[in-house]
């Protein structure tokens, strides 16, 4: 199968903030589309050779970094999941009955005061984490081999500050 094709970016040297711009907008579009789409999420998301029937083929994005975060505690109070996702308290509350109703998470009340509800993966979704973690291993291995070893913390570092520039953006622009 063919790559599929890419706008070509201008190129830049490092004093050409622009270009480098649209450099870096083009990869993030690329890894967006790439990541999402097609035979990599087939890869990482498919239920095939998972023991547990799902009734479903593909877990999504969502359910997967739900499980991401509620795989690291016995259990989360709904606000702190959300938090945690850094989305609204709805949006975990559907990710949570999607995963439940797939048999990967329950919902409880809170054993102090009954009122408030907590949330954890099941034994099924901690073995489909499990799995799913094994392939972005995997995946991750074979990309980091195309780095030399001196560039792959400055890749980590570089990647991080971007993360925090993404966030501070958000804050700044929160309507």
């Amino acid at each position: 199968m063919a790559s599929p094709a890419r706008t070509a970016a201008p190129s830049a040297d490092a004093s050409d903030t622009r270009a480098l711009a649209i450099r870096i907008g083009l990869s993030w579009r690329e890894l967006r589309r790439g990541a999402s789409t097609g035979p990599l999420r087939d890869f990482l998301y498919s239920t095939d050779g998972i023991d547990i029937e799902l009734g479903t083929e593909q877990i999504d994005l969502g359910q997967v970094d739900t499980l991401d975060v509620m795989v690291q505690r016995d259990d989360w109070r709904m606000s702190e999941l959300a938090e945690a996702l850094r989305v609204e308290p709805s949006t975990a509350t559907r990710a949570v009955q999607r995963l439940e109703r797939s048999g990967l998470a329950r919902r409880r009340p809170t054993a102090d005061d009954g009122r408030g509800v907590v949330v954890a993966a099941t034994d099924d979704g901690r073995t489909v984490h499990a799995v799913i973690s094994a392939r972005r291993s995997e995946l991750f291995a074979h990309l980091l081999r195309s780095f030399d070893d001196d560039e792959l913390p400055v890749l980590a570092d570089m990647l991080e500050q971007f993360v925090g520039a993404v966030d501070g953006f958000v804050a700044t622009h929160r309507r």
